[in-house]
């Protein structure tokens, strides 16, 4: 396959850089497809975007010292003969809002809780995806996402209350949610402000590295469903992408559209480090729309709770709340159905329809709703305290794990 219209923006991109992109032939192409499609993007936006360039934000992040993590040790690059204690655990790091890594902090907190109160027990590798555990995972979720669904949007113009979301005292709140016996109603978001009272301002490709210092890189990039908008700037050989579909036509919502205002947004990279003394302990990503936070719980607490390996980690059957992706119903978690991949046990699956689920096993070409990751582990050896690299890659997807 040639795109010749491709390989010229490319040279307009490296003789002219960004100014290239933003103003000139590409801007005029990009501009006037845009309008002739009804839309109201101008000149002037462009240029604005880039005068004011790439934002940088700081990650937002949770410590997890649930299921066994505090009692076995582990919070000093995960070797055994780390001291249990306070530092032991992980520390999970996120993109903030207007991203969605919120909602994996969320729910990891909400498990925590629950753990801490005695509502759901300190599972084992033999629990790892039974239906008491599945219930769980799916209930803290769902939690997270009905509080992300309200108040996720762009920090810049309406204020995100980033910190009273992951305050404890709220999550312990939302927690007070959960029923072990049956799946929640509907959900509807909650009110941070009494927990933090000052607010704080599916073409998915992941990529994962690290080097032999322990330092590692979480990227993720991606145009949304699937060709985006499928609009093609004349003589530019790319399609635009369609983020404006996370936005809220409700005017009364945060998460409203308005101009220069960045919408909810579902890609996340993922990154986990040792409570100890900061060290890696792993960095990975989840592809696939509203699966993604989905996939980070799932995937990490795979190695956590199952004691898994990164590659049996992403192998492992999943479950998902919500289509996953915007051409699917609007892809966000909105009812009560839970989406089970095909060669989930069969005795999990009767275990949450029992506690009031609507199930849905999911085989064949439909498994590519519970998306597609990738995972570097870093952990050292216990004998010889030499670093060690483990990863994987799903085989969900075309992608792979390569020593340098």
């Amino acid at each position: 396959m040639k795109n010749p219209t491709l390989a010229r923006t490319f040279r307009t991109l490296g003789t002219e850089g960004k100014k290239g992109f933003y103003t000139g032939r590409i801007a005029e192409a990009l501009i006037e497809v845009v309008q002739d499609l009804g839309g109201h993007l101008e000149l002037d936006d462009l240029a604005h975007h880039l005068e004011v360039g790439s934002e940088p934000v700081e990650a937002i992040s949770l410590p997890f010292r649930g299921q066994g993590l505090s009692e076995r040790g582990g919070g000093k690059r995960d070797t055994a003969a780390a001291a249990p204690g306070p530092d032991a655990g992980i520390e999970l790091w996120e993109h903030p809002p207007n991203g969605q890594g919120i909602v994996a902090l969320m729910a990891l907190g909400i498990l925590e809780e629950l753990e801490t109160a005695g509502r759901i027990p300190t599972f084992g590798p033999a629990d790892h995806n039974t239906a008491p555990y599945l219930h769980a995972v799916v209930e803290a979720l769902r939690i997270a996402f009905a509080d992300a669904s309200w108040y996720v949007t762009d920090p810049a113009t309406t204020p995100v209350p980033t910190t009273g979301l992951l305050a404890r005292p709220y999550l312990a709140a939302r927690a007070r949610l959960f029923d072990p016996e049956r799946a929640s109603d509907l959900v509807r978001h909650g009110d941070p402000s009494w927990a933090s009272p000052a607010q704080t301002a599916s073409d998915t490709v992941y990529l994962a590295v690290g080097d032999a210092a322990g330092n590692a890189a979480s990227f993720i990039n991606s145009n949304y469903g699937g060709f985006g908008t499928a609009a093609v700037p004349a003589g530019t050989g790319f399609t635009l992408q369609n983020r404006g579909a996370n936005f809220s036509l409700s005017a009364a919502h945060p998460n409203a559209q308005a101009p220069r205002k960045r919408p909810y947004h579902t890609i996340i990279p993922g990154l986990a480090t040792n409570l100890a003394d900061g060290s890696l302990h792993s960095v990975f990503g989840v592809m696939g729309g509203f699966m993604q936070p989905q996939g980070h719980v799932q995937t990490l607490l795979g190695q956590v709770v199952g004691r898994l390996s990164p590659q049996q980690a992403l192998d492992a059957p999943r479950v998902c709340i919500g289509a996953g992706m915007p051409e699917d119903d609007g892809g966000k978690p909105s009812d009560r159905t839970v989406y089970v991949e095909e060669g989930m046990d069969a005795a999990a699956v009767d275990g949450l329809r029992a506690r009031g689920h609507r199930v849905e096993v999911l085989r064949g070409v439909a498994r590519s709703l519970f998306g597609r990751g990738q995972i570097i582990r870093y952990t050292v050896d216990e004998v010889e305290g030499t670093p060690v690299w483990s990863a994987g890659s799903d085989s969900r997807g075309d992608g792979a794990a390569y020593p340098a």
